[in-house]
């Protein structure tokens, strides 16, 4: 069953980074502002109604950044749901820096257990589920399918231990608060590389064992981080709840995540 919904939602992620990266390409993006002021795109649109269509045929509920607000009353009752962001990144986008990704992940229970993260300008995709494991594939084609993908995956973590400490944060949203984790890990490790990295890339940094640790002390909803850390967790990697010290659980009455840290094997060693 996990085999077959993930080779769905990579089939969903496909189609909708195909439509993407059309819009991308021609550069008509028709930007508008949401009610909290943050940029929606033709292309946002686009994205979420080709993944809706895909993730219809299991008939497990979804929830999505573009999609219509539900209200917990009614998700209360969803055990397993797929909550996804068309585009992770819109303001990657609009830059166009490449640095924004497709987000689908299938959450039982609350926990995140399968997690699909396309990089459509890169032709990458990081993907993971409880049981199988976490990958990366790359540069399959554009008309390759969800199998060839899934069979062109690399194990995650690669090997990339041979280097200093290294920690990833967030191209546009770096805290105080962050800033202050990062001098602390200083102080205990003596040199630490600093990667940033918009959208979800960042968990896929740590899962893939390109850095050690995320540590997120700003804002993000849950559609944000879900189909990150499913990968991280199918990579042996932690996503801790900041406050609680527990797993960051989903489907919660407020979608807004708390803080987080997500760390790899080596930081859960240290």
């Amino acid at each position: 069953m996990m085999k077959a919904l993930l080779e769905i939602a990579v089939n969903a992620a496909l189609i909708a980074g195909r439509e993407i990266m059309a819009i991308y390409e021609s550069g008509d993006f028709d930007v508008t502002l949401k009610g909290d002021d943050s940029p929606l795109t033709r292309a946002d649109v686009t994205a979420h109604h080709a993944i809706k269509t895909q993730l219809d045929l299991t008939s497990i509920p979804l929830l999505s950044e573009e999609g219509k607000s539900i209200d917990y009353s009614e998700r209360a009752a969803w055990n397993r749901l797929w909550i996804v962001d068309p585009i992770d990144g819109t303001k990657e986008f609009i830059k166009r820096n490449g640095e924004f990704t497709v987000n689908i992940a299938l959450v039982d229970g609350g926990q995140p257990v399968l997690g699909v993260v396309l990089v459509p300008a890169r032709g990458q995709m990081y993907f993971g589920a409880q049981g199988l494991g976490a990958f990366c594939s790359e540069s399959c084609g554009a008309d390759a399918s969800a199998d060839e993908w899934i069979k062109a995956g690399v194990p995650l973590p690669l090997d990339q231990q041979d280097r200093p400490f290294t920690a990833v944060a967030s191209r546009s949203h770096m805290s105080p608060e962050t800033e202050a984790y990062i001098q602390s890990l200083r102080d205990h490790h003596g040199t630490v590389d600093l990667i940033s990295k918009g959208s979800s890339l960042k968990l896929c940094m740590v899962a893939a064992g390109f850095a050690d640790c995320y540590p997120r002390f700003a804002p993000t909803m849950e559609w944000d981080t879900a189909a990150g850390q499913a990968v991280c967790m199918a990579a042996g990697c932690e996503v801790m709840n900041w406050e609680t010290k527990q797993t960051l659980t989903y489907n919660r009455p407020e979608l807004l995540n708390p803080w987080f840290l997500v760390r790899g094997p080596r930081a859960l060693k240290a």
